[in-house]
């Protein structure tokens, strides 16, 4: 049993969060497809290699180079398609979105043919709600064996807060309709007791990791630290996949061709990265100033960064923030300009720009959805932008 929401909730969550859900659909090409789904894999072949992950895990905080079996779920790789192909834009290890983004990939998909509508990566629409679920069990079985998994906890900050709060419900009541007892939590609301994380007095087995305090560096999340370094529960995603996957550094490495082949990397492999990632490298005193004269044609980003937060698009950049990111730990990539498609918002035709996550398990691709926005990125703010299933194109 999947358990859909009903037209009643659907609409419910519209007037909740009108930013959410667009109206409108994409049409990609097969062959972008493909780029997006081989780029993936070949991140996942990069990230097995002893090399890249001795370099990136010697540069990464402590807590993250305890090992743990469990992969993580729900990876996000974001790109925007151009002229020449998708072009990666951003790794994410907690990835949001994707129990709002099926729905609509469902619903679009009663109005056309499935077989030429195929909306998701890897696998038919219709089974991804059931991939979701085994993916929760995997991650369990991957570090508890044959133990039954009984509770997961969702946990974010003050969840009923987030704006994304609407998906979390539908991934518990996913989870819930098939055998998975599911909680939403704050992380105050989880306590350590006697060598277990507790909701009330409910123990914990799985953490659904919603969090962007990725190394529970705060000490209001003491508690999940020491339980994760304890092993007292799993944690999916967890610290060692956001060091290995997400740090906007390994953008760097993962474009450099030469030293991966150097490693070990095939030539089918590299050739896939390459047509797919935009050179980026890191800002530092010795680059400054050769990228701030070519600023024009780069989008700064944080190391730590998530959301859109404290980027920049270098034709935008002042001296002030100049010296705020010289202050800081940036990397520099290719601009890529997101592509457009014409949405019709009261009556009225906007031009929208838009992205294409691809969420993925294990190198698979699950699902894909557009993000409609206005503006420098993905913000859910924009009437008519939101979440828009994507379909391929014969």
């Amino acid at each position: 049993m999947h358990n859909s929401p009903t037209a009643g909730e659907i609409a419910t969550i519209r007037a909740q969060r009108p930013g959410l859900w667009s109206n409108a659909s994409i049409e990609i090409a097969q062959t972008d497809a493909q780029a997006m789904r081989d780029l993936a894999r070949a991140v996942e072949t990069a990230v097995q290699l002893p090399g890249y992950r001795q370099t990136v895990l010697a540069n990464a905080p402590e807590i993250a180079k305890i090992p743990r079996q469990a992969h993580g779920v729900f990876f996000g790789y974001d790109f925007h398609l151009t002229a020449n192909g998708p072009r990666l834009i951003e790794i994410n290890t907690n990835a949001g979105g994707a129990f709002a983004a099926l729905p609509l990939v469902l619903a679009a998909l009663t109005q056309s043919n499935p077989e030429q509508a195929k909306a998701s990566g890897d696998i038919p629409a219709t089974m991804v709600a059931s991939a979701i679920i085994d993916m929760f069990r995997q991650e369990w079985a991957l570090e508890r064996g044959s133990q039954a998994l009984r509770r997961i906890a969702l946990v974010d900050e003050n969840p009923p807060e987030q704006f994304l709060y609407p998906e979390f419900v539908l991934c518990q009541k996913l989870l819930c309709a098939n055998g998975i007892d599911t909680v939403i939590a704050d992380p105050s609301q989880l306590t350590h007791r006697n060598g277990q994380l507790m909701f009330g007095d409910l123990p914990i087995d799985l953490i659904y990791n919603r969090l962007t305090d990725f190394y529970f560096d705060d000490p209001a999340h003491k508690h999940l630290r020491d339980a994760y370094i304890a092993n007292e529960a799993v944690f999916t995603p967890h610290p060692q996949a956001h060091a290995l996957f997400a740090d906007k550094q390994n953008l760097v490495l993962l474009a450099d061709a030469a030293q991966l082949s150097r490693w070990g990397m095939d030539e089918d492999t590299l050739a896939a990265l390459s047509k797919c990632l935009l050179p980026t490298q890191r800002v530092t005193a010795e680059t400054a100033d050769r990228l701030w004269v070519e600023r024009k044609r780069l989008f700064f980003k944080p190391l730590a960064g998530y959301g859109g937060k404290a980027v920049y698009r270098g034709e935008k950049l002042t001296k002030r923030v100049w010296e705020e990111i010289l202050k800081s730990d940036y990397v520099a990539q290719e601009w890529a300009p997101p592509p457009e498609h014409p949405v019709t918002v009261e009556g009225q035709t906007v031009a929208m720009r838009y992205d294409v996550r691809n969420y993925t398990y294990q190198g698979t691709v699950l699902l894909l959805a557009a993000r409609l926005y206005q503006g420098q990125t993905t913000n859910f703010r924009t009437p008519g932008g939101g979440f828009a299933p994507v379909f391929f194109s014969a």
